[in-house]
């Protein structure tokens, strides 16, 4: 493993008026590798979300385990049903491979060309075309640079605003014009999407015309964080428990107000509280020298669940954390857009607040919510660990 992170997000955006996407996001990670699939299935409903999915999933898997693209197409094109009007089976496909963080190879059938951002600017990579039967394929390989992004799109990007804000749709050269203004350094590849997919949406005014599908993958360096929240069961461990969170690389976040103290008393420090809210329904952070985020515990991390639910669901929007400064939105800040590997440091000691059968909360429940979370964050990406004291 090297000091880099592939990272990946999306969103999707259904036709106004369906159930299902007709887009399929696939992703497949192997220790070296990340195989990133884009499938725009044929229409709108249920036959596209049936045609996307089996595309993805049999391309996916097929090219993760290093069958070639002639494999890869073929099969497709044996697989899928065949639309009775129009006499075409297939989907079209977008394929983007990361091997070791290193080197990038893309492979492009009738989806606008990806775009990739070097610097934060557009970069005109090489692409050759393969003949495979009656199919134009595009493949492109391409050694990475830190901080490159790669964004990919079903046709709805394109065609956004067709017939409404725009005569002939968001071209390809709009959306990379749109997405250079809004470059900055720290964009996550989750955000990238969420930005331009929020931009179609706007176009489309809230009412897609197609089903819209933006997917990102952004090349960075490793960023672990460290969530320690609860003491441990036996008191006679805390001194286990600060050692190893203290030895860790990486950003250092504590949650609630016993393991606060504790982590003060062994600084040696003293916690400074805030008596500000930012926001009424989440209790103020809190600042102890040598720790990057203090806050309060359960109320908290079930508000960065919460959104979390909604950020790792491919169709949130609205990030409605990522510019708000109370606590639970810094944490959500730190583990979404900051954080590649998270390791979670969970105390198992029993709160007596939590047992009142008058509170919403009971025994157990800063268990579940770390084990929620963790698999919300592990959707989007994260590496995750979690050890319990």
């Amino acid at each position: 493993m090297n000091k880099l992170f592939t990272e990946t997000g999306y969103v999707s955006l259904n036709k106004y008026g369906e159930q299902l996407c007709g887009d399929r996001v696939e992703i497949i990670e192997n220790e070296n590798e990340t195989t990133i699939v884009l499938a725009d299935g044929l229409g709108s409903g249920v036959k596209a979300n049936i045609l996307s999915t089996l595309t993805s999933k049999i391309i996916g898997t097929m090219m993760a385990n290093g069958l070639s693209v002639e494999d890869c197409v073929e099969t497709i094109a044996n697989t899928l049903p065949v639309c009775r009007q129009r006499e075409i089976a297939y989907s079209t496909f977008t394929i983007l491979k990361i091997d070791n963080n290193r080197q990038a190879r893309i492979i492009q059938f009738d989806n606008p060309y990806v775009i990739l951002l070097r610097n934060g600017k557009s970069y005109d990579y090489p692409k050759t075309l393969i003949k495979i039967g009656d199919k134009n394929i595009y493949e492109s390989r391409i050694n990475t640079n830190v901080g490159d992004i790669f964004i990919l799109m079903s046709d709805g990007a394109i065609y956004a605003g067709v017939g409404k804000t725009l005569n002939y749709g968001w071209q390809r050269d709009n959306i990379i014009e749109y997405i250079q203004t809004r470059y900055n350094i720290e964009i996550s590849a989750k955000m990238a999407a969420t930005v331009l997919a929020d931009e179609c949406n706007e176009l489309y005014m809230n009412m897609p015309g197609d089903d819209t599908t933006i997917a990102a993958v952004k090349i960075r360096e490793r960023q672990p964080v460290n969530l320690m929240i609860g003491p441990p069961a036996n008191p006679a461990d805390v001194p286990k428990l600060m050692s190893l969170f203290f030895s860790k690389e990486g950003k250092k976040v504590v949650c609630g107000g016993t393991t606060s103290n504790i982590v003060a008393d062994y600084l040696g420090t003293q916690i400074i509280t805030q008596l500000e809210y930012t926001d009424p329904s989440i209790p103020p952070a809190g600042y102890i020298k040598g720790i990057d985020l203090v806050t309060e515990g359960v109320i908290t991390i079930s508000k960065v669940l919460e959104y979390a639910k909604s950020y790792s669901s491919g169709k949130d929007l609205s990030a409605s954390w990522n510019n708000k400064k109370d606590a639970a939105s810094l944490v959500s800040q730190t583990l979404f857009e900051e954080a590649t590997d998270i390791n979670f440091f969970v105390g198992k000691a029993i709160n007596p607040a939590h047992q009142n059968p008058d509170l919403p909360i009971n025994f157990g429940i800063k268990i579940r919510l770390i084990d929620e979370l963790a698999k919300k964050l592990e959707l989007m990406g994260k590496k995750i660990k979690v050890s319990y004291f």
